[in-house]
């Protein structure tokens, strides 16, 4: 028995051991021939040479330490064809240089030995590779749960600098330079996200390259991270965002769902990140509070809309003095409130604003009068148009009517 009460392996004087040195030899060639580390071969070479010469099946503690060789080959970086390439060189090897077959003139007792080589050669291989995808298993989920941590410390834009420096090289990112960020939602409940993240990453890659880059789901949305045009040599001109870009590529899923991109505007440094994707995610709720029927935003062209709800107190006090007295109507605010929106989107065109609104340019006049001897703000008047303008946006903004104005704002 051995000092750990497994049973030790039999054998005679013939048994071979590395004492000899043939043993060394033949692992040190298959080491070197398969450029992986000798020491992942472990006790195999003398498992297949007792096999060979007694016949003997592996203990279960005999493959459970080569289950622990294949995790070691997975932390070392050496892959899982790499690791069973080194056995079975060192296989073949051992059986051209042992002893026992070079002497024996007896077919059968080559036979014999060939067929437990072969067993023991089974189960190593065998134990190897599970013990290297269990390594790659654990590391992948340890991974993971890394990259999770540090796009959320990342987008929080909280965390302390230097350390995310730090953390930001094995992803390949350079907080020192300016990022992008854009968000990819599906407008329906339900979108395949993780699909989603995997196709545009693939196309962002090809795109950036694979420096600078990021791709993650967060909240439902697929997050992306690339570098500022200005900071890609021969990136293509100003006008060619990466909203469209990443839009076109999503409506090829064969999912048939529709998606919504919106693009935060570049800022450099560590909280640059950050404040973009704080841009693209307000880009995001203006979009649906509005129910804008684009498919691409760009933070850059809501700003006015930051604006009206930077002050909530204000904006509530606007819609509340301004398009209050709508709710007097007979039909309620929601009509009329309608009517101005499609007004404005029309460019103060009566015709057009009727055609959006399939009704017909009389009602629409009759509504704007209805409007003006209300509220006391005509659309003919520029600062009152103004007032009527701005209120319109805020009222979408709180979601007014559909929901109250709140009280303490």
């Amino acid at each position: 028995m051995t000092p750990s009460g497994h049973r030790a392996p039999t054998g005679g004087a013939d048994r071979p051991s590395a004492a000899d040195g043939w043993l060394d030899s033949v692992a040190g060639s298959a080491a070197a021939a398969c450029q992986a580390p000798v020491d992942l071969l472990g006790t195999y070479l003398p498992m297949l040479a007792d096999a060979a010469i007694h016949g003997r099946r592996p203990d279960a503690w005999e493959l459970d330490a080569v289950r622990e060789l294949g995790g070691h080959a997975a932390a070392q970086g050496v892959g899982a064809r790499r690791a069973v390439e080194l056995y079975l060189s060192a296989a073949w090897r051992l059986w051209r240089e042992l002893p026992t077959v070079e002497r024996s003139a007896d077919p059968e007792k080559v036979r014999s030995a060939a067929e437990a080589v072969l067993r023991v050669l089974d189960d190593a291989v065998g134990a190897l590779v599970d013990g290297h995808q269990s390594e790659r298993r654990e590391m992948i989920r340890h991974e993971e749960a890394l990259r999770r941590e540090f796009v959320d410390d990342l987008l929080r834009g909280d965390a302390d600098v230097s350390r995310m420096v730090a953390r930001a090289e094995p992803f390949g990112i350079d907080l020192g330079k300016s990022h992008q960020v854009a968000l990819a939602a599906p407008r329906a409940a339900g979108g395949a996200t993780d699909r989603a993240a995997v196709v545009l990453e693939r196309v962002v890659v090809d795109r950036f390259g694979d420096r600078d880059v990021l791709v993650a789901t967060k909240d439902g949305r697929v997050v992306v991270v690339v570098p500022s045009r200005s900071a890609v040599a021969g990136s293509p001109a100003p006008g060619a965002d990466i909203g469209p870009v990443l839009h076109q590529e999503l409506g090829r899923l064969r999912s048939g769902q529709r998606w919504r991109v919106a693009a935060g505007r570049p800022f450099p440094g560590a909280y640059g990140v950050a404040r973009s994707y704080e841009e693209a995610r307000e880009a995001l709720t203006f979009a649906d509070r509005l129910d804008l029927d684009a498919d691409v935003v760009h933070a850059r062209d809501l700003l006015v809309y930051r604006v009206l709800g930077r002050d909530r107190a204000a904006l509530v006090d606007l819609v509340r003095d301004v398009l209050g007295p709508l709710s007097r109507s007979r039909g309620g605010a929601e009509v009329l409130l309608d009517t101005l929106q499609a007004y404005f989107a029309a460019g103060d065109v009566a015709t057009e604003a009727a055609r959006r609104l399939h009704v017909s340019v009389r009602t629409v006049t009759y509504r704007l009068a209805r409007i003006a001897q209300l509220t006391a703000h005509s659309v003919a008047v520029p600062d009152q148009r103004f007032s009527l303008h701005a209120a319109v946006l805020g009222a979408r903004l709180l979601e007014w009517p559909a929901r109250p104005l709140p009280t303490d704002p």
